[in-house]
């Protein structure tokens, strides 16, 4: 009777391993809404602790045969072959589950660091837009179109590592098929405006170099001509000064 039981329970040990391959292996890897990857990945959480619990139950099974066939060698035989395969699909289930749960897990951390990657380069966006905006109608002064420019060029030198996360991230994702149709349109969103706004950007800072190079140059020639007329200027005192007869100055004087 007790091998009899011991028999029916590792039937049930091996029908309840099938049933779990089939809902928890068997089940498509395309995700298409990140409500279902997180669901994914939470059912298949539940999934290995529910298996790794029935340890204890293949455990108390494995016991139990030892001791019969402790006792009754022949009947023990047949159910020792029997466990031994149970034991086997048993690790089986359990690598594979855990492989699968790791790989659930993997790819929500992914998708989650993607996120975090698009709000910084949307922050940094959102600033460079910022500083394009500020360059509009600037006051025709060399100090505040200088400080523009720099302002703009210290945005600019933003490094372009997490573009390159972003688009690693994306790709490793749109090529498991997991989230791609979201991920593609959030990316192709993210890359037209960093387009635009770099282009802008660039552009307005060439005007700026371009209006600032023209207004030194102004300003030098001021500061010549200034530099000129006060020259003059002591000439023409010193010609009156010393009472100089006009025609007896230099052409330009006159």
């Amino acid at each position: 009777e007790k091998a009899v039981n011991l028999k029916k329970d590792l039937a049930e040990m091996q029908e309840w391993m099938t049933q779990a391959e089939e809902e928890y292996l068997e089940k498509d890897f395309e995700y298409k809404s990140p409500e279902e990857l997180e669901n994914a990945v939470e059912e298949m959480k539940r999934a290995k602790e529910d298996v790794l619990q029935k340890e204890v139950r293949v455990k108390i099974l494995k016991d139990n045969i030892k001791m019969l066939a402790a006792k009754v060698p022949s009947s023990g035989q047949d159910l020792a072959t029997e466990l031994n395969v149970v034991l086997e699909n048993y690790q089986l289930l359990c690598n594979r589950i855990r492989g699968k749960c790791h790989t659930l897990e993997e790819v929500w951390s992914c998708w989650i660091e993607l996120l975090q990657y698009l709000d910084l380069e949307t922050a940094w966006l959102n600033s460079l837009e910022e500083r394009v905006q500020m360059t509009e109608d600037l006051p025709d002064k060399l100090d505040a179109v200088n400080d523009a420019l720099e302002s703009l060029e210290s945005v600019l030198r933003h490094p372009a590592d997490n573009r390159t996360q972003i688009r690693e991230l994306g790709q490793t994702l749109i090529d498991g098929g997991i989230l791609d149709d979201i991920i593609s349109e959030k990316l192709e969103a993210f890359n037209a405006r960093y387009e635009e706004l770099s282009h802008l950007a660039v552009s307005r800072q060439i005007a700026l170099e371009q209006q600032l190079q023209s207004m030194r140059e102004t300003n030098h020639m001021l500061q010549v001509l200034q530099e000129n007329l006060a020259e003059l200027d002591r000439q023409l005192t010193s010609y009156l000064t010393d009472r100089v007869d006009a025609f007896q100055m230099p052409q330009e004087a006159q």
